[in-house]
């Protein structure tokens, strides 16, 4: 005999032991979520008409969700973005101008893997790059190998934490929160990251100056103003993407769907003018079209927007669409472009059809009282808020041992997120408590990529490191970035500051000193209509 109190556990186990054995998970939770639906109608937990709310679920928070629409646009940009050269440029740039120092080639990953996260937005993508094109030279000029893993495969990870992630587009939906908040909240940490990442290069390059030399002053090829030339070139058309991207977005000039859609087609944008055959008339073209722009940003900011204003957009809009067809006219692009509509379209299914079994899974479960079960267990912790916060992140980086972050963020955080705006909301107040644990679950699964033996940074650095690197020196190169990460997950649990600091202060109102006064206003003379007639 099965009572409705067995049905939370049963479910939670159930889900535990199909993840284990690896079937997909998207048809493994919508299996789950009707099978233990159905066993609750037949033991009339609740009736069939329960089971209505799948579908009326499905349609209003997935197929009728306007800021999932986001993802295909960012996902496409993150996939032109990784194989258009700029990653190439930027570490080359970089690399020559760190590397007179101890650790510079080192600095220089983190520094373009944190610009690279910002635009781009994959893992996969950013460790690859990476490492096909930093490794052999870290490898050349003596780097340890194990720093070279671990830095690699480290700031890879970062682009999860940095906007304009994915992860936290998908956490922000799932919380229920703005994109724009979510931004402002992770990049306190995010910043403060990089700096734990460079700091630990700083203190290796200290006790252990032989890991991390600097490069030999023969290496350097470029130096002066040709380097720094090459160093903005790199730079500058990469900030300006993020400013569209991002800056648009904050200013609330443009939804986080507007916003994706000018960064795909930055992305285009900058895969053409980094490659060797845009055209001279192409250039030109964009240098008019950056002066128009400019011409009409101005004419916004500090006059009326008028005549000229429609004009000087108009043509930095044909100027894009020009560069945009640069790209129709080079083959490679072309074929850039149709690898990018495909990777897009498989992130964008996956998404989609783990978030329609996540809706049939977690329908099923709050129906048999589950989210009774589950606030019962976590609030009744020891250690009440922190214990709370320390069990969910060891909980959460345990289980990424075998779940990915989308699979978490469907299925695990939709149950526990009424629970922590409870119990946090005294902490940092009811706006910001669930940005403060969006922004913390997002920085704990970044090890998700880096902890053995499941790590995919770890399979993606594997798959193009060259035979001579050994599978331990990755496992046990990752290691000491494990414990950065783990260290910025606590920082972010013991001062909510890093991640509220951003975001707008509540007003507080005192009710009690709140006065309504209505004016004394003075009322016409009676309308006189005469004696009635007979």
């Amino acid at each position: 005999m099965i009572t409705l109190e067995m049905m939370p556990p049963l479910m939670f186990g159930g889900l535990v032991l199909a993840m284990l054995i690896g079937y997909p998970v998207a048809f493994t939770l919508a299996a789950l979520g009707l099978s233990f639906g159905f066993l609750a109608i037949h033991e009339g937990f609740f009736g069939f008409s329960f089971l209505q709310a799948i579908p009326e679920r499905i349609y209003g928070s997935v197929l009728a969700n306007e800021l999932l629409l986001a993802i295909p646009f960012f996902t496409f940009m993150g996939a032109i973005l990784e194989r258009c050269g700029l990653a190439e440029d930027m570490l080359d740039s970089m690399g020559q101008l760190f590397g007179p120092v101890r650790g510079g080639l080192g600095y220089s990953v983190i520094i373009v893997g944190f610009i690279l996260g910002a635009i781009t937005g994959t893992v996969a993508a950013q460790v690859i790059a990476m490492a096909l094109i930093s490794m052999p030279v870290m490898i050349r000029y003596g780097y340890n190998m194990r720093y070279i893993t671990g830095v690699l495969a480290a700031s890879g990870t970062i682009t999860q934490l940095v906007p304009p992630s994915l992860v936290l587009i998908v956490l922000a939906d799932q919380l229920g929160k703005s994109v724009g908040d979510m931004y402002l909240g992770a990049w306190g940490p995010s910043i403060l990251q990089i700096a734990l990442f460079a700091g630990y290069t700083f203190v290796l390059s200290l006790i252990k100056p032989g890991h991390v030399p600097a490069v030999p002053k023969e290496a350097r090829t470029l130096t002066g103003w040709a380097l720094w030339r090459k160093c903005l070139l790199g730079i500058i058309p990469s900030a300006v993407l993020i400013f569209v991207v991002l800056g648009t977005m904050m200013l609330g000039l443009a939804t986080p769907t507007e916003a994706g859609a000018m960064g795909a087609v930055g992305a285009i944008v900058l895969a053409v003018i980094h490659h060797k055959d845009f055209s001279s008339a192409g250039h030109k073209i964009l240098l008019i079209g950056v002066a128009a722009a400019g011409i009409g940003t101005i004419i916004g900011i500090y006059f009326t927007p008028n005549l000229a204003f429609k004009i000087a957009f108009a043509i930095a809009y044909l100027a894009v669409a020009w560069v945009c067809i640069e790209a129709v006219r080079i083959p490679d692009l072309r074929s850039l472009v149709k690898q990018g509509y495909e990777t897009t379209m498989r992130i964008t299914c996956m998404v989609t059809f783990i978030l329609i079994g996540s809706t049939c899974f977690s329908i099923v479960f709050l129906g048999c009282n589950g989210g009774v079960w589950l606030e019962h267990m976590l609030t009744s912790l020891p250690g009440g808020v922190w214990g709370f916060l320390i069990f969910m992140n060891l909980f959460i980086f345990f289980i990424a041992f075998f779940l990915d972050f989308f699979e978490i963020a469907f299925i695990i955080i939709p149950m526990i997120a009424p629970i922590a705006q409870k119990l946090l909301t005294p902490v940092v107040g009811a706006d910001a408590a669930l940005i403060w644990f969006g922004v913390m679950l997002c920085v704990n699964m970044q090890t998700s990529f880096l902890h053995p033996p499941f790590g995919f940074a770890l399979f993606y650095l594997r798959g193009v490191a060259p035979k001579e690197v050994k599978s331990s020196d990755i496992y046990w190169g990752a290691m000491p970035w494990i414990g950065l990460q783990a260290i910025m997950v606590a920082v972010v649990i013991a001062f909510p500051i890093t991640v509220t600091g951003l975001l707008d202060a509540p007003r507080k109102v005192d009710l009690d000193k709140i006065k309504i006064e209505i004016p004394d206003i003075e009322m016409p003379p009676p309308l006189d209509f005469g004696q009635p007639k007979n």
